[in-house]
């Protein structure tokens, strides 16, 4: 099974911390490596996690609220001195392509590589991103911005083949990629021999869906049902409701609650506003689980696997 894990590089909200950055993720998905969000302090902690920046080939910005991209220019800056050649690929909203390129040329810089941009716009979810293991889709969110979240999911696996049952029914060697996509199987005498006599079930599919900023809405939930790993926003305690509805972001209480109505495997929160005590997030953790028990807290430096 390939590795998916994601690597937490920043779990604050807007306002930088000694103890917590920015927003930013880091995913890995077998030798592929994606990151969500770009704010301050990035570079550092992608050194920290001992991944080379050159591994990145996609940057996912979720929306323009500095906290979430203002690290993404350095980041970029930087490959270009380590000298970069492949194609980097960055998808946000369309005025990130503007600011991108006003301060390249604020400071005459040439990149060596080749930056495409690709706008997100986030009305309905898009399609931005598939090779032969994943699809990776936008997640319109409900903020004071254009804000989209992402979900990274596989792609449904082939069956697994049984060597002897094909050796058995002299299975030729063309049909058995049919089989393993759930084909029957008619002998030469037109006996119907089912799928499963051939092959055993293939291994569940495992998505990671990425909710930044949002208010609480159940119109994602269609969007991330099942996911195998659900990480939503939750910048205030319940005592904040209000100033959460206000500011349009969510509470612990409501990530746990959108957790379970889209039936996920776990829940990961984060996005923790600097006005609590950095040293004790558990609250956060006993209030998602009134209404989600499968949750943990997003803690930088730590990689959580997707399974």
């Amino acid at each position: 099974m390939n590795k998916f894990e994601v690597t937490i590089l920043g779990s604050g909200s807007a306002l930088p911390t000694l103890k917590k950055r920015p927003t930013s993720q880091l995913v890995q998905y077998s030798n592929k490596y994606f990151l969500i969000d770009c704010g301050e302090g990035t570079q550092v902690q992608v050194r920290k996690a001992k991944v080379s920046f050159l591994k990145i080939s996609h940057i996912f910005i979720s929306h323009l609220h500095g906290d979430h991209y203002f690290g993404l220019i350095g980041l970029i800056s930087s490959m270009h001195l380590l000298g970069r050649v492949a194609d980097l690929h960055v998808y946000g909203p369309k005025e990130l392509n503007e600011i991108i390129h006003v301060q390249l040329r604020a400071s005459y810089t040439q990149l060596r590589y080749n930056l495409v941009f690709h706008e997100l716009l986030g009305k309905d979810s898009q399609k931005i991103y598939e090779d032969k293991n994943l699809e990776i889709h936008t997640i319109p969110l409900k903020h004071k911005i254009l804000t989209n979240g992402f979900l990274i999911q596989e792609k449904p696996r082939p069956r697994k083949a049984k060597p002897e049952k094909l050796k058995f029914y002299e299975v030729p060697h063309y049909k058995i990629d049919g089989i393993k996509r759930g084909d029957d199987f008619e002998t030469p005498s037109g006996e119907i021999i089912p799928n499963d006599t051939f092959t055993f079930p293939p291994e569940k599919e495992r998505s990671y869906a990425f909710c930044s900023d949002t208010a609480y809405s159940d119109k994602i939930v269609p969007l991330i049902e099942n996911s195998t790993l659900l990480y939503h926003e939750a910048t205030f305690l319940e005592k904040e409701n209000a100033l959460a509805k206000k500011t349009y972001h969510s509470t612990a209480v409501q990530a746990g609650l959108i957790a379970n109505k889209a039936k996920v495997t776990s829940l990961l929160i984060g996005h923790f506003s600097a006005r609590y005590n950095e040293e004790d997030t558990t609250t956060f953790l006993n209030e998602a689980r009134t209404e989600f028990e499968n949750v943990e807290l997003a803690e930088e430096g730590k990689t959580y696997n997707v399974k």
